[in-house]
């Protein structure tokens, strides 16, 4: 071996190793922000659940104490007898389930019409109604209250169902994920004789799970935990979802929040979520 192609190979394994140690640097920087970043966002869960096994004495220590004294898992019994949770669940799997299903079936069938379909004044029309996502939900709430007077439908979980069946944001979504397949199998389906509901229910359909999946965890999410309009239409119990028993449960109390009893209340209220981002 020459001096010349000695002192490159020096130079070339200085520069590798120079590499590797930036390399490893990054990579040591980007997991630290992110591990950080975890850290933030658990703590206020991690909060929510301690919270939720303390006595109200232990709560309202100063300083607070960062894991309880002792345990009280009788808090999440508790819950249950104060108020009917078991009717609120109930009644918010019902609604989101169906609104989720609804605007999945209602959002693809869209979005396909938006992103294949060739009609006069199909650009239009979209911008026409992606406009919509515009307008505050403060401006159309009375409207809708009136019409929903108007339908007899005050008091009854359809009020929370059927406006929710259709979202802007949802065809949106699906128009853009159906206008990135390519149109060669469109073209393809359509020779071997495919309809367009076929072409969308076979072909499309099955290639926009990704689409389907995100729309459906924040379509679920949102319904999950709607307050507002819920607060409008429903006065009943027997019909009230779970956002508005936890406000329930704070009403019960005028003088002190039982926050023991609300963050138990809040752990449960989370899980059904939890458990569809596991899923």
């Amino acid at each position: 071996m020459t001096g010349k192609n000695y002192i490159l190979m020096i130079k070339t394994t200085r520069f590798s190793i120079g590499k590797k140690r930036r390399q490893f640097l990054i990579n040591l920087f980007a997991y630290l922000v992110l591990g950080i970043g975890a850290i933030a966002t658990i703590i206020p869960f991690y909060w929510m659940v301690a919270t939720s096994l303390k006595s109200i004495g232990e709560i309202l220590q100063f300083p607070p104490t960062l894991f309880p004294h002792e345990l009280h898992p009788e808090n999440y019994l508790i819950v249950f007898r104060l108020l009917p949770f078991n009717i609120f669940f109930k009644n918010s799997a019902i609604v989101s389930i169906a609104v989720t299903l609804g605007q999945l079936f209602t959002c693809s069938l869209a979005g396909y019409a938006f992103a294949r379909l060739r009609f006069p004044g199909r650009n239009f029309i979209f911008l026409l109604y992606l406009s919509a996502m515009m307008v505050p939900f403060a401006v159309i709430m009375i409207p809708l209250y009136m019409i929903m007077r108007t339908l007899g439908w005050l008091d009854r979980l359809t009020a929370l169902i059927v406006p929710a069946l259709v979202s802007v944001f949802g065809t949106f979504l699906m128009r853009q994920f159906f206008s990135t397949i390519p149109k060669e199998l469109e073209d393809a389906a359509r020779i071997d004789g495919c309809s367009y509901f076929q072409l969308y229910s076979i072909v499309l359909l099955p290639l926009a799970k990704p689409a389907l999946a995100t729309l459906g965890i924040l379509t679920f999410m949102n319904t999950w935990n709607d307050f507002m309009w819920p607060l409008i239409v429903i006065s009943k119990i027997s019909v009230k979802t779970l956002p508005l028993g936890l406000n329930m449960l704070i009403e019960q109390q005028a003088m002190k929040t039982p926050w023991h009893l609300f963050n138990a209340a809040g752990v449960l209220a989370i899980i059904p979520i939890l458990i569809l981002f596991i899923l």
